[in-house]
């Protein structure tokens, strides 16, 4: 059942989805790496069996049936043994992550290029000594050159593999390596969301006239999940095929329930069907990053979280960084409008879109929440808005104060030392004239410093 269930699976999937889920598993790179080791096995017999290499080469580099049978025999073990401690570090590794930082975490670790090559190389050596183990035979006039010395450098191999792997893991582990590989691949997502729907956004405001009005008709899940992917190339092909404006009634990432609302369409048609439209989206049973924007937050967000209840402020910080990044990458890149048209400029997609707010607070508020009011973590907090304010557009500076102002009022029940307090004002000031806030700062540090201790013995 599992071969035949995974490979339709797989054909069901979309390229796109197919093509993330299979670099999130562990077996798929070093398939190709057996695959490629069996096809080196049968070149090397070519070369000692068939046209008899050592003929060619000097006698002193070759080895007799019964030696070269010791030899491999060693070195399939040699080989399986550094395979064995590979896994060891490799589980040592999915465990520490998983604990220390997120579950989430495994799914970067395991689908991370190095990771997956690694144990194609040590998999591939494997099988193509046991290969080259299996068709020497003992006899003693036999005088073979190419499988000794092509076995030996595949166990040299396998050894530098082996240091490279724990080297690969520790600088992995690292939190500045971490939280910087997260931020890079939740911008390249970003970068690829961006590019194909850049197709399909118009530079004309929306008027009111061409916004639907009154009820439409809905589609409806037929799965529960969480709604992964969205061609949205082909929804609006077929919303101008049958003259009809669609508007989503969940965002990417979402979780549905079956039945329940997920597209709803307005057009002269009096019936559609449904199905068409149901599959060019893809409802799965756990969230990914393909078209999430709001997932590689969560991960960053949920790291720090992690961190804070491990005391580790120094990832904390880091991590904050990364999302300050992430944040500004999404601000600069995004069209936030929610209108996609089709190629003659008539609106056919509305999507359900979060704006700038959103992801700020997707960001930092709950850092925010699990940090208690550390005097400490919150002024980091607002040394990120502050970054922010002087490097996106003026437009989203309503949004960065508010945030500011709000994170400041969660001190109400709370006592500060005078020198955190006068940090947190630092920054909530750098805040305010960036943003043209100074008199509302004013009322602000009133009341920050009306939360001062004051029964200094």
């Amino acid at each position: 059942m599992s071969i035949l269930y995974y490979l339709k699976k797989y054909m069901m999937m979309s390229r796109r989805q197919r093509k993330n889920e299979l670099k999130s598993t562990l077996w798929f790179m070093p398939f190709w790496y057996i695959v490629g080791s069996v096809c080196l096995s049968i070149f090397t017999y070519y070369l000692d069996y068939e046209i008899d290499i050592s003929l060619y080469l000097p006698v002193g580099i070759g080895f007799s049936g019964t030696t070269l049978q010791v030899l491999l025999s060693a070195l399939v073990g040699g080989v399986l043994t550094l395979s064995a401690f590979t896994i060891n570090s490799l589980l040592v590794a999915l465990t520490t992550f998983s604990g220390q930082f997120s579950s989430k975490m495994l799914v970067n670790f395991v689908s991370d290029r190095a990771t997956q090559h690694v144990v194609g190389i040590f998999n591939g050596c494997f099988i193509y000594v046991l290969l080259n183990f299996l068709y020497v035979t003992h006899g003693e006039e036999e005088f073979i050159v190419a499988t000794p010395i092509l076995s030996i450098l595949t166990a040299i191999l396998a050894a530098i593999t082996f240091i490279y792997f724990i080297n690969h893991t520790t600088t992995w582990m690292q939190v500045h390596n971490i939280s910087h590989n997260l931020n890079v691949k939740s911008k390249s997502i970003h970068s690829s969301l961006e590019k194909e729907l850049q197709p399909f956004h118009s530079q004309s405001e929306v008027s009111e006239n061409k916004l639907p009005k009154g009820e439409g008709k809905t589609i409806y899940a037929q799965q529960s999940g969480y709604l992964q992917v969205a061609d949205f190339a082909k929804l609006i092909k077929k919303a101008n095929e049958d003259d009809i404006l669609l508007r989503f009634d969940v965002r990417i990432g979402e979780f549905v329930l079956d039945g329940s609302p997920l597209l709803t369409y307005w057009g002269t048609e009096e019936t559609i069907h449904p199905d068409r439209y149901l599959k060019t989206l893809e409802i799965g049973l756990k969230q990914t990053e393909i078209q999430d924007l709001e997932y590689g937050l969560s991960k960053l967000s949920e790291v720090a979280i992690k961190a804070l209840g491990h005391n580790d402020p120094l990832t904390v910080t880091n991590t904050l960084h990364q999302i300050t990044d992430l944040i500004k990458n999404i601000v600069m890149k995004s069209d936030f409008s929610p209108y996609l048209f089709d190629q003659n400029c008539e609106l056919r997609l509305i999507l359900m879109q979060k704006d700038f707010r959103y992801f700020l607070h997707k960001g930092f508020a709950y850092i925010r929440e699990f940090s208690n009011q550390n005097a400490a973590i919150i002024t980091e907090i607002l040394s990120m808005v502050h970054l922010l304010s002087k490097t996106i557009d003026a437009r989203f500076h309503e949004e960065l104060w508010e945030f500011s102002s709000q994170t400041i009022f969660g001190f109400k029940n709370c006592h500060l030392y005078e020198n955190d307090c006068y940090y947190l004002l630092e920054q909530l000031k750098k805040i305010a004239v960036d943003t043209h806030h100074e008199e509302n700062y004013r009322s602000l540090q009133d009341y920050l410093e009306g939360r001062i201790c004051s029964d200094i013995p």
